[in-house]
């Protein structure tokens, strides 16, 4: 919403982020001092603390060398640390943005410790986020173990209040489904007249989401939630260059199908952009993506504000 005095738009950011993460220094972390996995948390806080540059290159920095250092970020250090003073894992991440000055509010999709299991293609079921990822048959089906389990309450209040809620991009079977596995979390999406909107991935991930097009991305969160979780869908719609392609190729992945007419059967609204950051990989311009959430960030402003005036009536 506008700021009175500046005109300027003001924003605040809530994420939720999986905790489900079971490799490199969080996995050990998490086996070794039985606390979530502070690895996505960690890069969340790094990507929205004030001073982004200096913090980013201290959470993500890595020991290099020392017994039992090697591998270990100082992010997931500093929020074990925290959490074992704090004696609650949320309350931790919580502190953590406060000492950071962390420019909007990060939560755990739950604070029960949940192991992400997934049914392939070919009939294998696999337990655990890492191995998942590295699956060659395409993932079927996910569920979390063990099945019940809640949300924060502040989560469930964010997204109650929120005039926009995202999803994506990022890892579709590991990142983002996950949350949506937590209990009461797509009814409380779904409650919320908030706009909702997914913003697919610009390209395959080998082992994710192999010769996917843009609604099955869509399908999969839908079907691992409800079918009237979303809005809008919003793609990419520039080429990728012929270089990046042949790099990409190699790496057996390619750029996301745009099957628009399988995504307005969906019964969801098609915002296309060219989303992309020039550079030596492919990435999603965060200028871009700014620019788009904003805007549906007012139209969902003007639409709670409909509701509520409609419900004074």
């Amino acid at each position: 919403m506008p700021d009175e005095k500046t005109g300027r738009t003001l924003v605040e950011i809530t994420a939720v982020v999986t905790v489900t993460d079971d490799g490199g220094s969080s996995g050990r972390l998490r086996r070794d001092f039985d606390v979530l996995p502070p690895g996505d948390i960690r890069n969340c806080m790094a990507a929205l603390c004030e001073d982004e540059a200096m913090l980013t290159q201290l959470f993500k920095y890595r020991f290099s060398a020392g017994h039992g250092l090697k591998g270990h970020s100082f992010g997931n250090l500093f929020l074990t640390a925290l959490s074992h003073i704090t004696g609650d894992f949320a309350h931790a991440v919580s502190l953590s943005s406060e000492i950071l000055n962390i420019s909007g509010k990060i939560y755990p999709s739950t604070a029960a410790n949940v192991v992400l299991h997934a049914e392939l293609e070919d009939g294998t079921r696999v337990a655990g986020e890492s191995k998942i990822s590295k699956s060659r048959s395409r993932v079927k089906r996910i569920r979390l173990s063990p099945r019940q389990c809640d949300p924060l309450p502040e989560t469930l209040a964010a997204i109650e209040h929120a005039d926009l809620i995202t999803l994506g991009p990022g890892s579709l079977f590991t990142s983002l489904i996950p949350n949506l596995l937590v209990n009461g979390i797509p009814e409380a999406i779904v409650k919320s007249h908030a706009v909702k909107a997914y913003f697919c991935n610009l390209m395959w991930q080998p082992g994710e989401t192999v010769n996917f097009t843009a609604s099955e991305h869509v399908n999969a969160v839908l079907q691992h939630s409800r079918k009237d979780l979303l809005d809008y869908v919003v793609i990419n719609t520039q080429p990728v260059t012929s270089g990046l392609l042949q790099r990409y190729a190699n790496e057996r992945s390619l750029p996301v199908e745009n099957d628009i007419a399988n995504l307005e059967n969906l019964g969801l609204k098609v915002l296309g952009d060219n989303l992309l950051l020039d550079g030596e990989r492919v990435r999603h311009n965060p200028q871009v993506v700014a620019a788009i959430a904003l805007k549906l960030a007012r139209h969902g402003r003007k639409r709670i504000l409909l509701s509520e005036n409609s419900a004074k009536i």
